[in-house]
């Protein structure tokens, strides 16, 4: 009865929103002109980012997978002059359609304006809308010699500043004792609740940059205390690309990425998202970092020589790392060995800064790569060197990670493209014997048929601490599986996309005291009535087996079913605003005793300033769960290069405004607030976090100078 009275109401509070805001609606489409744009469909990268967030509960920095976006944004590609590699920044193409392109502007020369996309095969109107905002077509001139007074004069500068804090004041934070923190020093956080980032970076046409990342995270210690240099974490790097043979070279902190992340991936990886055919992972090679998460990099140096046909990759990295020391030697206070790396990056309490840069890690290695028209090839291999011994607490299900000072990895990829199929993979090998297989398969037979199938096989002894490659779990070890997507436009303004995963796990997992398997289905139904307009239909099952709950002498597993049923509208109402309704319901069941379901409904709404350069966004998202494993995340509009994909669970609401003022052409100001109450609750968070209250907020303010 309680739920069903919250429901009721929450519809009806939603009703009457919608109803102020189809008024408002109305009257701007009366005065409206045609929008100068179409719907910039950025949400495929935004449910990709949704489901890394459902994974882990560290809050990570999303630079990286969007900064290619926001590059090519303001510095739009010319399609006359542009590369494979360049065009699969964008994550829009695939290899298919980025051959078909370039085939064509080969065959038939230049292309003269964007409106001759459509005759590239396998571009579908939708395509093309999705890419514009990201292109030009304009003549090729003759390319200006690299010169120091031309970096100088043409190169790019910006300076990025983000204060954000808490309002509400958290057990870490408040008042204790002398005598009391004496007893319990970890008991309070060092520093204050503000998180303070900033970061310069330097960038001419994409081949010269340079630039630093400084990060302090709420609870830790600046310039004073444990943090006299002021920020927690520091990052720098130079980087040049495509000069002479030297495809690319990063001095300082980088990544390296090659196949499709089986043998070696740092950084964040995307997998399974909406676009059901969009799993095939696009590697960068070496490329700078400048991202905030304090792990998922290299520190040292990385290039790239390209001599004909052949590249090779080269790179040498020392950094330390954040680790749970298992026992210290009592004189010399040296660590004995390790239980446990981590990659949260808090130093608020004595505890975690305990564990700070007490690993070293060693790596190097290379990649040799060989292309030749559609063909490619490519061989990596490395050594990773602790100075510690990592040693775990083994159990059933972990007995057969990687444990120890060294490891050796290798692996073979390869990507060949015979119109209309692409074929990818990678083999790869660790030092112990560990075998791990990925291949795929896409292919475009029509331009509105699209499909994809991904093969994979990590044998349950496979060890790799670097590799992000397509699964379930959340290693590639211990998992076989089958993956199809289908993508199909049925007519002009209506497309289906849809995959099926069946994967299944050998030995034991946490929390799966047995062999277990499982599946994933998810069909999405677009409809695009016009430009202004997108909407679609989306239905996701996932079903996997884990421990009963109940105390048995034989344990047994219970079978997990999530079923996740979402209906999304996107319009222009005009010129000035968008509009966006999201509904969303869950049900979660496992075995036969627990059954438990929620919702999630959010209004948003932008709106663009026609005689100040102001642009408001602004939500407000209504939700009620069970409990918290029937969470939902949603993706939020935030501050440049900062992320708010929150968990939607128990009952509450929440509600954020964003600010966004064009001080001049080369000065932003953001500001946003956002606040989550959660009904019937006196107490919100756990530990240190926690609040005695039943709401919590968070303010930004980000000032970006271009120059």
């Amino acid at each position: 009865m309680r739920k069903l009275i919250f429901t009721f109401f929450s519809f009806t509070k939603l009703i009457r929103l919608n109803l102020c805001i189809l008024m408002l609606f109305f009257t701007f489409v009366v005065r409206a002109q045609v929008p100068v744009k179409p719907i910039q469909n950025e949400e495929n990268i935004e449910d990709k980012i949704e489901n890394i967030a459902e994974n882990t509960d560290a809050e990570l920095d999303y630079t990286e997978l969007v900064e290619s976006l926001n590059y090519y944004k303001e510095n739009p590609i010319n399609i006359n002059k542009t590369n494979a590699d360049e065009l699969k920044k964008l994550q829009i193409l695939n290899d298919i359609q980025i051959n078909n392109l370039l085939n064509y502007i080969a065959n038939t020369g230049q292309l003269v304006s964007a409106y001759e996309l459509q005759f590239v095969n396998g571009f579908t109107t939708s395509l093309i809308f999705k890419i514009l905002p990201y292109i030009i077509v304009e003549k090729v001139d003759n390319k200006s010699k690299l010169s120091i007074n031309e970096i100088f004069k043409y190169g790019r500068h910006s300076l990025l500043a983000r204060y954000q804090i808490t309002p509400e004041e958290q057990k870490g934070y408040s008042e204790i004792s002398d005598s009391l923190l004496a007893l319990n020093p970890n008991q309070r956080y060092l520093g204050n609740s503000a998180k303070i980032f900033t970061r310069y970076a330097f960038n001419y046409r994409d081949q010269v940059k340079f630039g630093f990342t400084a990060d302090k995270d709420p609870g830790e210690e600046f310039f004073k205390g444990t943090q006299k240099n002021g920020f927690d974490f520091y990052s720098a790097y130079v980087a040049i690309k495509n000069i002479g043979i030297v495809k690319s070279l990063v001095i300082g902190d980088f990544q390296a990425q090659f196949g499709q992340g089986l043998t070696l991936w740092t950084g964040l990886g995307m997998g399974k998202s909406s676009n059901a055919i969009d799993v095939k992972k696009y590697a960068q090679g070496i490329k700078p970092y400048a991202s905030a998460n304090e792990s998922g990099f290299m520190r040292g140096i990385g290039t790239t020589i390209g001599i004909k046909n052949i590249e090779i990759s080269l790179f040498y990295s020392y950094k330390n790392s954040d680790a749970n020391i298992g026992e210290q030697d009592s004189l010399t206070q040296e660590n004995l060995y390790i239980t446990s790396i981590q990659e949260t990056g808090y130093h608020r309490t004595l505890t975690e800064l305990a564990d700070k840069n007490s690993l070293k890690e060693t790596l190097f290695g290379s990649n040799i790569t060989y292309k030749r028209n559609n063909f490619k090839i490519g061989a990596t291999a490395y050594r990773t060197i602790f100075n510690t011994a990592l040693i775990k607490d083994v159990q059933l299900y972990n007995q057969f990670d990687f444990q120890g000072k060294e490891n050796t990895n290798y692996g073979l990829n390869y990507n060949y493209l015979v119109y209309p199929f692409n074929f990818f993979g990678e083999f790869a090998a660790s030092q112990n014997g560990g075998l791990a297989y990925l291949g795929g398969l896409q292919t475009n037979l029509d331009p509105r048929f699209s499909f994809c199938m991904i093969y994979r096989n990590y044998q349950k002894d496979y060890q790799n601490l670097k590799s992000i490659a397509f699964g379930e779990n959340s290693r590639n070890a211990n998992e076989s599986g089958v993956f199809m997507g289908v993508d199909v436009g049925l007519a002009p303004k209506w497309s289906v996309s849809a995959y099926t995963d069946f994967f299944s796990f050998p030995w034991l997992k946490y929390r799966t005291d047995a062999p277990s398997k499982g599946s994933e289905y998810l069909i999405k139904i677009n409809y695009e009535p016009s430009r202004r307009v997108e909407l679609y239909v989306q239905y996701r099952e996932k079903n996997k087996d884990i421990n009963a709950s109940a105390p048995l002498i034989i344990s047994y597993l219970d079978d997990t079913k999530k079923q996740n049923l979402r209906f999304n509208i996107s319009y222009i109402a005009s010129n000035n605003v968008t509009l966006k309704n999201r509904v969303e319901f869950i049900k979660y069941e496992v075995g036969d005793n627990y059954k438990h379901n929620g919702f999630l409904i959010y209004q948003d709404i932008t709106y663009k300033f026609d005689k100040i350069p102001v642009r408001l966004s602004a939500r407000y998202a209504l939700f009620d769960t069970d409990t918290y494993e029937e969470r939902m995340y949603a993706y939020e509009s935030d501050v440049l290069y900062a992320f708010s994909i929150p968990a939607y669970y128990y009952k509450g609401s929440r509600f954020y405004l964003i600010a966004k003022y064009d001080v001049s052409k080369n000065i932003d100001l953001w500001l946003r607030y956002a606040t989550t109450y959660y009904s019937g609750k006196n107490i919100i968070g756990s530990g240190l976090d926690e609040i005695q209250g039943s709401s919590k907020s968070d303010i930004k303010v980000q000032l970006m100078i271009k120059f």
